[in-house]
């Protein structure tokens, strides 16, 4: 009986970065070739898991072919892959996709912690991808 291939074991064929090349041509962000070398040594799972998305989510951005928030998957690459940080006005240098992560918290008043993040998000901090108001 045939299962598929044997765990840890590569197809062979074009690999991910080659894939991305292809698929964004000469246009091909930074970020993209970064995550593309990641799903190389991890797989897409792997790549997924690193920074917080499914691994059909890595792979529709590899081939460009992704229709959610795609500045929000290159923040997520950016601070995760890359170490890229930004200045956070309560916690000071944080990697971006941690960032991210704050800024996706709903309000809870948990901890006065929490609060001051959710406050901070959403009360005109530069690294906000959300309106003061809450919208998006």
């Amino acid at each position: 009986m045939n299962r598929g291939p044997k765990k840890g074991l590569r197809p062979t064929g074009p690999s991910f970065l080659e894939k991305a090349a292809a698929a964004w041509g000469t246009l091909l962000p930074e970020w993209v070739a970064e995550l593309a070398r990641l799903a190389d040594r991890e797989g897409l799972s792997g790549a997924g898991r690193h920074i917080g998305y499914s691994a059909s989510a890595v792979s529709t951005v590899i081939a460009n072919k992704y229709r959610g928030d795609m500045g929000s998957v290159a923040g997520k690459v950016r601070g995760a892959v890359m170490s890229e940080t930004v200045n956070c006005p309560v916690l000071g240098e944080i990697g971006r996709d941690r960032c991210l992560d704050w800024q996706k918290k709903p309000f809870a008043a948990t901890s006065s912690h929490r609060v001051q993040m959710f406050k901070a998000c959403r009360g005109g901090c530069p690294n906000a991808r959300q309106k003061p108001d809450g919208g998006a």
